[in-house]
């Protein structure tokens, strides 16, 4: 059946404003930067289309509505009126009012630091309060409490990455061998989801993360808890797991601390289990899935370092997600 004109306009209505809305919407801020960066857009896209209609205005005037020949100074004040010194006052006005509002996401953070490393195809995230003496380690996950502003240090190892949580603030490109730097403030609960927004190789597109604003009580205990060492095995499988993660070589390349794995290659295991997501928002963190990121990791994030154990079987991969799954 074909749509109609207007059955067509419409639904191409509503797929545009089904993209202003959800956890990774720019135009559904969460935050105070979000919604400057939010009302920017909409006061740039008025100013273009004031600017888009004032030129065609005077297109259709002089080739339909009075299509003769028109005074020469006529002609000369709108060249000048309409071609130079009203686009120059328009978005001169814009430019200054947009960068007007930039420094926002330079400001200082209110105790908080967070170091972001980028890799392939992960994040590296440390956690800074004021006065630490050493951070408390993460990976592929930002928490940050509600109402304060948070100051993130970025960086990379081998290419450029950009980090970027569109419903809280803009974005911010990491170098390697450089830090940049930006601050954000949520102000209110909720998970959103952050992506990386520089093409950076095969898994690109599986470079994300979820980032969760809590109450501050919240968080200071979620803190708290995140710097203590791994929960011990619990059941059988768990166990039998804790003993194939040590026979595998899995800590060569993943600490978790309270044990004796302290690999630094790949992501820090030590609280995975508590984690919303896991290869980077590839996947829910889940047995299931668990089991399945080991056995087909080639698969499930192209390019990715960590080799898939496909060689382990459903028992013992079972197993191993089990005991990955429980440390909480």
């Amino acid at each position: 059946m074909r749509l109609t004109g207007a059955a067509t306009a419409a639904a191409a209505a509503a797929l545009s404003l089904a993209g202003c809305a959800g956890r990774q919407s720019a135009l559904s801020p969460g935050g105070a930067d979000a919604a400057a960066l939010g009302t920017l857009f909409w006061v740039m896209l008025g100013g273009a289309v004031l600017l888009w209609l004032a030129m065609n205005g005077m297109f259709f005037y002089v080739t339909r509505v009075n299509a003769s020949a028109m005074p020469r100074r006529l002609a000369n004040g709108m060249v000048i009126g309409g071609g130079i010194v009203l686009p120059t006052i328009l978005l001169g006005a814009l430019l200054g009012w947009g960068l007007s509002i930039l420094p926002d996401q330079r400001q200082p953070d209110d105790g908080l630091t967070i170091r972001v490393h980028g890799e392939q195809w992960w994040w590296r995230v440390e956690y800074w309060p004021e006065g630490a003496a050493a951070p408390v380690v993460s990976a592929n996950e930002i928490r940050l409490p509600v109402g304060e502003r948070v100051g993130f240090r970025l960086d990379s190892d081998q290419v450029i990455h950009s980090f970027w949580i569109p419903s809280l603030g803009g974005k911010m490109d990491m170098f390697p061998g450089r830090e940049t730097y930006v601050s954000l403030e949520a102000e209110a609960p909720g998970v959103y989801r952050g992506q990386c927004a520089e093409f950076c190789g095969e898994s690109h597109a599986w470079m994300a993360f979820e980032a969760v604003a809590m109450p501050p009580d919240a968080f200071d205990a979620w803190l708290d808890a995140e710097a203590g060492a791994a929960a011990a095995p619990e059941g059988g499988a768990a166990e039998r797991g804790a003993a194939l993660f040590a026979r595998e070589g899995c800590g060569a390349c993943h600490a978790i601390r309270g044990t004796g794995h302290v690999g630094q290659v790949g992501p820090d295991l030590t609280h995975v289990g508590g984690r919303r997501s896991i290869g980077a928002g590839r996947l829910a963190a889940t047995p299931e899935a668990f089991a399945a990121w080991i056995t087909h990791t080639d698969s499930l994030k192209p390019g990715v370092r960590m080799p898939s154990y496909d060689h382990l079987s459903d028992a013992d991969a079972a197993a191993l997600a089990a005991y990955l799954a429980g440390l909480t």
